[in-house]
């Protein structure tokens, strides 16, 4: 368990311009570098200039919200439970991130690539493959998901791209894994926290995240925290307009330990309001391996890993299992 402490003032979470990079090489280049910095200090970082529309980043917080006032019964209608791969509600106390904490302190709501029973991955019986379920009665919902959705993967490419020239790879050295991306949304909802608490009870217990990368959309409270490089808690304070990315294991994995997969908590210390954000998980395909690249690796062995979707979930499993 990792016990609570307040973080101390924030020393700095990089910000990287992507204005330019999907367009010019020199640009890209140069968003390359300041992300290779960042990896390799916190694992964090803010992009903006990612071209998103911030009308669609507003309408996703609005559904957000609009997902979680509802009540119970309309919730637990598209509880996870009912779903074969784990998409849908997930109501307050399910997952522990945090092995020997409480379990942590929100909802959530998850979907994925929506995938009819024929698909490949499905017919193979891939875990955490197949079709969302979507809530009854909230007009719109469905087509914001998914047109939001479309804007990660766009957006989640071009990262991946970026992280491979990073470590002085060609920009589409991911190719291969990146035709049909996994791509998980997550809306997520942290009530206030308790003060009273027991057992280090936080929104979201202090982890790293598994797979490849994570673009996330904060509202405009305060919440997440980073522990920087040297061991202190940094605020990720929310910048208006853009996302903050961090890297996971796989990504970890990919370079050898040169970037971190970092810790990172959520604590809602409002007395008032729930935090709302959502968190893209976006993956190379399922049967993707991804091995040490070789410009990150020392020696002749490339360090052959399992599949993505094996590791992911392995994680999950581990989750869940209180």
């Amino acid at each position: 368990m990792i016990a609570y402490e307040p973080p101390r003032a924030a020393t700095h979470i990089a910000a990287v311009d992507l204005s330019g990079s999907f367009a010019d090489p020199v640009e890209q280049a140069r968003a390359a570098r300041e992300i290779h910095r960042a990896c390799r200090e916190t694992g964090f970082f803010y992009v903006t200039g990612h071209g998103v529309p911030q009308a669609l980043l507003d309408a996703q917080i609005a559904q957000t919200l609009a997902f979680f006032a509802q009540n119970e019964a309309a919730k637990a209608a598209v509880s996870v439970e009912l779903s074969p791969c784990r998409r849908g509600y997930e109501a307050t106390g399910r997952q522990v991130l945090d092995a020997g904490s409480a379990a942590d302190f929100k909802e959530s709501f998850m979907l994925a690539r929506d995938l009819p029973a024929h698909h490949p991955w499905v017919l193979a019986g891939l875990p955490m493959q197949g079709a969302n379920q979507w809530p009854e009665n909230l007009p719109g919902f469905r087509a914001q998901m998914e047109a939001y959705q479309a804007e990660m993967i766009r957006l989640g490419r071009h990262l991946m791209a970026c992280l491979a020239l990073s470590v002085d790879l060609a920009a589409d050295w991911f190719a291969d894994g990146l035709a049909d991306p996994q791509v998980g949304v997550r809306l997520l909802s942290y009530p206030p926290q308790p003060q009273d608490a027991l057992g280090n009870l936080l929104g979201a217990g202090a982890h790293t995240d598994w797979g490849s990368i994570t673009i996330l959309l904060q509202d405009d409270m305060a919440g997440l925290e980073v522990r920087g490089t040297d061991g202190d808690w940094i605020e990720a304070t929310p910048i208006p307009g853009s996302f903050v990315i961090n890297i996971g294991q796989m990504m970890e994995r990919f370079t050898g330990g040169l970037y971190k997969a970092n810790l990172h908590r959520v604590r809602n210390n409002h007395a008032a309001r729930a935090r709302n954000s959502v968190a893209t998980f976006f993956e190379l395909e399922p049967l993707y391996r991804m091995e040490t690249a070789p410009t990150c690796v020392t020696g002749a062995d490339r360090g052959s890993l399992r599949t993505i979707g094996e590791h992911l979930e392995d994680m999950a499993r581990a989750s869940y299992a209180a």
